[in-house]
């Protein structure tokens, strides 16, 4: 009884707020977040008979993609863990174990490299299975309540993914935008945070980046496994919060 009462309070809080908010709400096909996804949805119909890997592909919130993809003759789905949308079960810090080099001519991952340790490793991976050419588009949150837990690492602002997409990575950026703008209100008696209310954050950040080349071998290495320092899984229940 407790617990309905409480979710009842919260739908009405969160209708209020949406209504308070509401002219200054953007649709979704005019998000920069969403923009930038559907630039490269377009880029992958422009070719017929290509392949397309998804990296995080289980279906944790009832949202799958191949069908985002009609133009590719080949989609393969890979996840950490065996699931409905899973073809390829592996871990992405050794992506290139599971496929051959230059294997794809698009990769993509929606809302997954939060959750990835070495997120600089798995971007090496991902340059050893896409061709030269290819296209990689990572999304990801500057801002978001944590979830997923314990395996929740990182938070992405679109200036970083400069260190992750550059030439000794073997990458070049097309395009990259933050959207999902949002408000926040500091619980904290803290001076520095009192303003932040005034400030607009974004909860999505997208990144297409084109392959130029191999990455630096020779300057780039990382030989610690993620294995080796997590000492957990990646939870297999349903997600109930979407993202």
């Amino acid at each position: 009884m407790l617990f309905s009462v409480r979710e009842a309070i919260k739908k009405s809080y969160i209708r209020l707020i949406r209504f308070m908010h509401k002219p200054l709400m953007k649709k979704e096909k005019e998000d920069p977040y969403h923009m930038v996804i559907q630039e490269f949805i377009g880029l992958t119909s422009k070719t017929d008979g290509s392949s397309v890997l998804e990296i995080g592909s289980r279906n944790v919130t009832g949202v799958t993609r191949r069908s985002m993809f009609p133009h590719c003759d080949q989609y393969v789905g890979f996840d950490i863990l065996e699931g409905d949308g899973v073809d390829v079960v592996g871990d992405v810090h050794e992506l290139s174990q599971s496929f051959l080099p230059e294997s794809f001519d698009y990769v993509y991952s929606i809302s997954v490299f939060e959750h990835v340790l070495f997120p600089w490793k798995a971007v090496l991976e991902i340059n050893k299975v896409v061709k030269v050419g290819g296209y990689v588009l990572l999304t990801s949150h500057p801002v978001w309540p944590p979830h997923e837990l314990p395996w929740d690492f990182w938070r992405f602002p679109s200036s970083g993914f400069h260190a992750l997409f550059n030439e000794y990575t073997g990458f070049e950026i097309i395009s990259v935008a933050e959207g999902l703008p949002c408000s926040i209100y500091s619980l904290a008696q803290d001076a520095p945070t009192y303003d932040n209310c005034f400030h607009t954050l974004n909860q999505g950040v997208s990144v297409i980046a084109r392959k130029t080349g191999n990455f630096r071998d020779d300057l780039l290495n990382w030989e610690v496994n993620a294995t080796d320092v997590l000492k957990t899984m990646y939870p297999e229940s349903v997600v109930t919060q979407s993202h």
